[in-house]
């Protein structure tokens, strides 16, 4: 059964940072790229950062571009997401997500549960 697992949420005081880690079971991922994705309370969910299985590309929403950074590790098959100067609109429900090939109009294939994310102003 493939499974895809996040973990590394909780509170944090706006300005602090988080790393989120996404740890993969069941089968590996060759070639597929990985996602983040969030979905705060009252709206829909959102695609926040993805890397190419060869971790050349990478690809960020405008609203975490210069503060978030996407990376993985493919012998551990676990995708991370670092978070830094954290803002109360960050907070939300962060999934991760594996799709096929490459490219910025992916269909998710796996999803995992999600890892909650609380920035206190």
């Amino acid at each position: 059964q493939v499974q895809l697992v996040e973990s590394g949420g909780g509170l944090v005081q706006a300005g602090g940072s988080l790393r989120l880690s996404c740890a993969a079971s069941g089968r590996t991922f060759s070639g597929y790229a990985r996602g983040w994705f969030r979905q705060a309370p009252g709206k829909e969910r959102e695609f926040v950062a993805a890397i190419s299985w060869s971790s050349g590309s990478t690809y960020y929403a405008d609203s975490v571009k210069g503060r978030f950074t996407i990376s993985r590790d493919n012998a551990k098959n676990t995708v991370y997401l670092q978070m830094n100067s954290l803002k109360p609109e960050d907070t939300a429900v962060y999934s991760c997500a594996a799709a096929r090939g490459w490219g910025r109009n992916l269909m998710y294939d796996y999803w995992g549960q999600g890892t909650q994310v609380t920035v206190s102003s």
